[in-house]
């Protein structure tokens, strides 16, 4: 489980997070929402080791220990929670297979050889995400929904308990974004990850995610079910729009349009 308590960060004068707290808990997929600049890229960041924290904890829990995430070395959290990226421009010249092998730079002894048990770890990895034939091909080749697909399969190849995702459809097409976040979901509920993923479409976060964290101005607003926290009152008052919130045609959760 990951366990956020009373995070803050401030950026100079400005405080872009406030005393945000969020429990993830193993086997379910958190999406995390809310307005452009409301911090939701801030939080990623900050529980990922990237922005230093102002106060606040951060732990990962298992059933006998729980591990102070702000106090162990960069190697050390790697081994407990794994991050995928916004879109980024990957080193082009790189295969697929060598870039998902770096997921396992956290186990590698002092020499940084690769294991058969790591090679074993990065072709599941792959196979998972259903990017095995990706492997022999240059990621500069790759289409950004492929190439999303091996960040993720990098990120699983990291075998930490945790997985991190900073909004890794905003660059997609339609068939990638349900694709992607379809996968994500199998991975949460089959092999037990807590997984945090921050979202800007609302009917993605309705569809796959357990539970949703609304989050505007560095506070939480809301945390719940998508039907507890996807209504017109709490989305018309987050995004300065009005709302209507329907039924799904052919799934049970709620479907948010613009307008009346």
């Amino acid at each position: 489980m990951l366990r956020i308590e009373k995070l803050s960060v401030c950026h100079g004068a400005r405080r872009v997070l406030r005393d945000v707290s969020l429990e993830v808990h193993s086997g379910e997929v958190l999406a995390l929402i809310g307005p452009n600049g409301a911090g939701k890229s801030t939080l990623v960041r900050a529980v990922s080791g990237v922005t230093p924290v102002d106060s606040g904890s951060i732990y990962s829990d298992d059933s006998s220990h729980a591990y102070d995430l702000l106090s162990l070395a960069p190697m050390q959290r790697a081994r407990c929670l794994a991050v995928v990226p916004q879109a980024v421009s990957m080193p082009p010249a790189f295969t697929a297979w060598e870039t998902v092998l770096m997921g396992r730079t956290p186990y590698l002894n002092f020499l940084g050889q690769v294991s058969a048990k790591d090679e074993e770890i990065a072709r599941m990895a792959l196979q998972k995400v259903d990017a095995l034939e990706l492997s022999g091909r240059r990621v500069g080749e790759l289409s950004g929904g492929e190439q999303q697909r091996v960040l993720l399969a990098r990120a699983l190849a990291q075998s930490t308990p945790i997985l991190l995702l900073d909004e890794p459809t905003s660059n997609l097409d339609l068939h990638y974004q349900v694709s992607f976040m379809e996968t994500v979901s199998t991975l949460a509920h089959q092999d037990g990850l807590a997984v945090l993923v921050a979202l800007h479409d609302l009917n993605l976060a309705a569809r796959y995610a357990d539970r949703v964290a609304l989050l505007v101005e560095g506070s939480i607003q809301a945390s719940g079910t998508p039907v507890q926290v996807l209504t017109p009152e709490l989305i018309s008052a987050a995004y300065h729009l009005e709302v209507q919130v329907i039924p799904h045609p052919f799934a049970d959760v709620p479907l948010v349009l613009p307008g009346k």
